[in-house]
């Protein structure tokens, strides 16, 4: 029994030292954040009888990083994302909250096989340059991930990355095919004009089509987006360049904008054609950027002056059967087009497909040690006016045309009247106050304010019955605490 006794001993100590000895070779370490914030805001809708919602949600993440060999580590991200009072214990007598879930997971092989490539394999945040084309889109409470492999090769000043992420995964009872995988080479080259050059080549392969309402047919819809940033520092500004060209299929154009009758308005006749399943893309976008800092000066002022364009269908397009609304992939875009996130939609449709323009200046200031104050203006605008495009305003319905409908803008949507409008979406304030409690722990306050002109409303969809509010307001508190 004596004997039994230390033999049992003896081997709960050999596997405590074994396992430890394990833990050290593999050199795990953790960390995590947990993420709160506070939300009152009347940005979803711009009718009067709406009240301001509130909601208060948080983002917790634990991370696990096991460096394994000189080549070889892992990383796993645990998540929960949730707005507080959803799936609420409280009112339950078990915890009904399940929002835990692997938000990144994967390996990591330096050298494989030799070839100097790195690979990384598995569920991973997918962020190239300035997260324009592909980004995390971290303010948002659960943050975007992708299944993905990618493959790193650096050689002196360049680096270049080839990624394969799988969109969709999906088959038809009918057995067909309709996966979305997107591929991605990008260079990076250091040491040009004061910064780096950034080269994109994005393939596409959408056997569903990015513009259908539903995935049921198989489509052929392969597109590529080609381009380039270049950012920098010159003569003592801050700078960025972007251009990015789209061309392929828009399989799934006919979903949203669909053939139609001729139209007619006013006593005259448009064509309004719409789009088919034989739709083309060329479709494009660009970006200008240019900041100073003022260091010498109270408080460090920086100032950027800002624009960008993105491409959208005009009568000509629509005519001639190309789909010419540019397609942001996987951007993140809180971080371009203005904090209340009312232009999010990569494909365009939060402008009815017409495009955007965003004129903007920004202001940065340091009030005191451990305060930054930024203040940012955008003016935004479609990028094809209504006026100028009656076939394409009619067809989505902005100016619904009729026999006998002259002005009564003031009064119906439904008139041909509105098509006198040009491109003025509206403006939009935010301001934005962050301080660094300690090392570990930063406070954040904003305000934004939206302000309407009439073609939003339009846009929006707002109920002329319900009145329109040209104003809308959103305010929120955070705290991140990182761990």
């Amino acid at each position: 029994m004596k004997r039994n006794f230390i033999t049992s001993v003896a081997m709960m100590v050999a596997a405590f030292f074994v396992g430890t000895e394990i833990a050290h070779a593999a050199d795990v370490s953790f960390s995590g954040s947990i993420r709160t914030r506070y939300e009152n805001e009347s940005k979803t809708d711009f009718e009067l009888k709406d009240e301001a919602y509130d909601l208060i949600a948080s983002q917790i993440r634990l991370n696990a990083k096991a460096n394994i060999n000189s080549d070889t580590s892992a990383f796993i991200q645990l998540q929960s994302a949730h707005t507080w009072g959803s799936a609420n214990s409280s009112y339950t007598a078990s915890d009904g909250d399940a929002t835990v879930g692997i938000h990144q997971g994967y390996f990591t092989i330096k050298n494989f096989m030799g070839s100097g490539v790195a690979a990384k394999v598995g569920r991973q945040e997918v962020v190239l340059d300035g997260h324009r084309l592909f980004g995390h889109t971290g303010w948002t409470t659960g943050a975007q991930t992708h299944d993905a492999i990618r493959l790193t090769h650096g050689h002196g000043n360049a680096l270049y990355n080839f990624a394969y992420m799988s969109g969709v995964e999906h088959t038809t009872t009918a057995g067909s095919d309709i996966d979305i995988a997107t591929y991605v080479l990008h260079g990076n080259h250091q040491g040009v004009l004061g910064g780096a050059l950034s080269t994109y080549l994005v393939f596409t392969d959408d056997d569903c089509g990015v513009n259908s309402n539903t995935c049921t047919v198989q489509s052929d819809n392969q597109w590529y987006t080609i381009g380039f940033r270049q950012a920098g520092k010159m003569f003592g500004l801050d700078y960025r360049a972007e251009y990015y060209y789209q061309t392929g299929a828009a399989d799934g154009a006919g979903q949203q904008i669909a053939p139609g009758a001729v139209g007619e308005t006013a006593g005259t006749t448009h064509s309004t054609v719409g789009y088919t399943d034989e739709t083309s893309r060329e479709a494009y976008m660009y970006g200008v950027r240019v900041g100073k800092a003022f260091s010498n000066l109270p408080m460090k002022p920086k100032v950027t002056l800002w624009y960008d364009y993105l491409s959208g269908n005009s009568d000509e397009d629509m005519n001639g059967g190309d789909w010419g609304a540019f397609d942001t992939h996987f951007d993140t875009g809180h971080k371009f087009y203005g904090f209340m996130d009312l232009f999010l939609n990569n494909t365009g449709s939060n402008t009815n497909f017409m495009g955007l323009q965003d004129i903007a200046i920004k202001l940065v200031l340091k009030p005191a040690p451990k305060w930054t104050l930024k203040a940012d203006v955008h003016h935004f605008r479609t990028a094809e006016s209504v006026g100028a495009n009656p076939d394409m305003a009619m067809r989505t319905g902005l100016i619904p045309g009729g026999i006998g409908c002259t002005n009564g803008y003031q009064t119906s949507r439904d008139c041909g009247g509105n098509r006198g409008m040009n491109t003025e979406i509206g403006s939009e304030v935010d301001l934005t106050l962050v301080h660094a409690l300690n090392a570990n722990t930063k406070l954040q306050f904003g305000y934004s304010m939206f302000m309407a002109e009439s073609l939003y409303h339009l846009l929006d969809g707002t109920s002329i019955a319900n009145g329109w509010e040209n104003q809308a307001h959103w305010a929120y508190v955070q705290a991140r605490v990182g761990f």
